[in-house]
């Protein structure tokens, strides 16, 4: 079964943009298995848009750009498969991709039967120069037909940017994952907006289908396809902590042949996977609102994480009541909290957790229910 957990893996489109050819993949391939990302649960090695010719070939097939990609994409697929990873693609539910290339629209059982014959495990589809009269729903609901069709497993993606209510209707169509919102960009406004844009939403997303709220830019430091000024590393990490709290896929999307240790190691950090690989896959509460929200979820194994962000310019202090878990001092039960970036411990608290955070940054607590 493909997706109990959000999936994990590395896309083109936020470095690399139009840019992309075969030899990044194989580099990018080679680098997260050497650089322990693999290891800490990276799969998926994803083509954005970009990697075709401008016009079909004369049998309705779309022709990989042979300069870009001169072994052709089968080629390209054993490599990464080689390499104990999975292969991805990109194509768009409309006539044409948004940067202009041939889409799947009508063509769309021929795409993924290519797709399948070139040994691809993910397809992202994005929503660009869809007819006006086209139904969204039913244009991703027959390329989900058409992967099941294709006779190969392929994760769908799909990326129609949470237009037409798309968390209603979109796990029952077949796909994966799912944009639902517009693009990232390296900032951390953009990382931000986009995170509570969908905190009303996420309980739609849960195994099998999860809300996917973008690619990461940990590391990208201004540099790339969607540079915007940059984020710092405090800020990076609040991004990642955000997504992991949130289940959203981790799509790494700097180049891997530059990123700092610091970044390198968030994006390992066992922690903060392990809770957007929580196997309950639980929306989290939120308590606190504007520029300090703090946040509450179940994980499995009767396990918690309390979560405090400061979006704020200057440092702050965050202050949860227990009463407004439900947890009254009278019920005799306290938390026992670890906070997963120092290892500290709070012992067992009761009543209420109060903390100081940085601007833009956070504190993230893991911890169990115990009797007092």
């Amino acid at each position: 079964m493909l997706a109990k957990t959000p999936p994990m893996g590395w896309n083109s489109w936020n470095t690399f943009g139009e840019a992309i050819n075969e030899q990044v993949v194989r580099d990018t391939a080679d680098a997260i298995v050497e650089k322990g990302l693999k290891d800490a649960g990276y799969e998926y090695v994803v083509i954005d848009d970009c990697w075709s010719l401008r016009q079909r070939g004369a049998d309705d097939r779309i022709v990989p750009d042979p300069v870009k990609f001169p072994s052709g994409m089968k080629a390209l697929a054993d490599y990464v498969h080689s390499k104990g990873l999975k292969f991805g693609m990109y194509s768009c539910a409309g006539t044409r991709t948004c940067a202009g290339y041939p889409g799947s629209f009508d063509y769309e059982f021929i795409d993924a039967k290519t797709f399948a014959e070139w040994g691809v495990d993910f397809l992202k589809y994005d929503f660009c120069y869809k007819p006006r009269l086209a139904n969204g729903p039913i244009l991703y609901n027959r390329m989900g037909m058409a992967l099941k069709a294709s006779g190969r497993e392929i994760l769908f993606s799909a990326c129609n940017w949470g237009s037409d209510e798309v968390e209603k209707w979109i796990r029952s169509i077949g796909a994966h994952m799912y944009r639902s919102t517009g693009d990232i960009n390296d900032s951390f406004n953009s990382f931000k907006d986009i995170a509570m844009s969908q905190v009303e939403k996420l309980a739609y997303s849960g195994p099998c289908c999860f809300n996917d709220i973008d690619m990461l830019i940990c590391g990208m430091h201004g540099k790339g396809n969607v540079a915007n000024g940059g984020c710092t590393d405090t800020e990076y990490r609040t991004h990642f902590a955000l997504w992991c709290l949130f289940q959203s896929p981790l799509m790494i999307g700097g180049d891997l042949s530059k990123i700092d240790d610091y970044n390198l190691d968030l994006l390992k950090n066992k922690e903060l996977i392990s809770i957007n690989q929580d196997p309950e896959a639980r929306p989290p509460m939120r308590l606190g609102h504007g520029d300090r929200p703090i946040f509450f979820k179940h994980l499995a194994n009767n396990e918690y994480v309390l979560a405090f962000f400061n979006f704020g310019d200057r440092d702050s202090w965050g202050d949860v009541e227990f009463y407004d878990l439900g947890l009254t001092v009278a019920s005799g039960y306290g938390f026992r909290f670890r906070d997963i970036f120092t290892g500290e411990e709070t012992g067992v608290v009761t009543g209420h957790l109060s903390t100081g955070i940085k601007s833009h940054d956070c504190r993230i607590f893991r911890g169990t229910l115990v009797e007092k």
